[in-house]
């Protein structure tokens, strides 16, 4: 990462996916590709080594050549399991954090985050200018003990653990399409056809 400090990633492909009626998301089909893809290429380029979070088709992931971790167990707890199973396997200090669903987030964006948590943060966060996007983080791995009592204590929210902490928020809002994910099928036909109006970056 030439001369900076070492980076672990990981793309939070882990979820029930309810309102895509529990498809995988990470592997439905966007403009012929499946989604996780977008994520992983953004992620290859500031990471140095790199995980996929996922509970479901293990199989499947592993094709994508990263290896793939799963929750501590099958309850589909949230975003915040994914993320301390990845703190867990990570080999160093910094991890990267970024959901399967939003094609329009680039390696450039992620690096944003990594330049905005540098040595004195121990979270920084996308924020859209109105609001934060806690699946878009940066964070020191050696929070991984508070995120373990956390959940242990039967909380989920992911924002309010990232608000415990020294975190500082990462203006993004020149860019605000980069947030765009795909929930629902309507989302994904909705994207499909807008596909050659949508950012570079797809």
């Amino acid at each position: 990462m030439g001369g900076q400090n070492k980076v672990s990633g990981v793309v939070l492909a882990g979820g029930m996916a309810r309102r895509m009626q529990q498809q995988d998301k990470g592997l439905v089909m966007f403009n012929r590709r499946p989604l996780i893809s977008y994520a992983l290429a953004a992620m290859q380029p500031v990471t140095d080594e790199l995980f996929i979070s996922a509970n479901r088709n293990r199989g499947r992931y592993e094709l994508f050549g990263f290896p793939v971790i799963s929750d501590s167990n099958a309850n589909f707890e949230g975003p915040l399991a994914g993320i301390l199973a990845a703190m867990q396997a990570a080999r160093y200090s910094v991890l990267l954090v970024m959901p399967c669903d939003s094609p329009f987030f680039t390696g450039r964006h992620l690096q944003q985050l990594l330049d905005g948590l540098g040595e004195s943060n121990d979270i920084a966060v996308a924020f859209d200018g109105e609001r934060l996007h806690p699946v878009f983080v940066a964070l020191k791995t050696h929070l991984q003990t508070d995120l373990q009592a956390y959940l242990q204590h039967g909380e989920r929210k992911l924002q309010t653990w990232l608000l415990r902490h020294h975190t500082i928020k990462v203006d993004l809002s020149r860019a605000t399409d980069i947030f765009t994910n795909i929930n629902t099928p309507t989302d994904l036909q909705t994207l499909e056809n807008n596909v050659g109006n949508g950012p570079e970056s797809v």
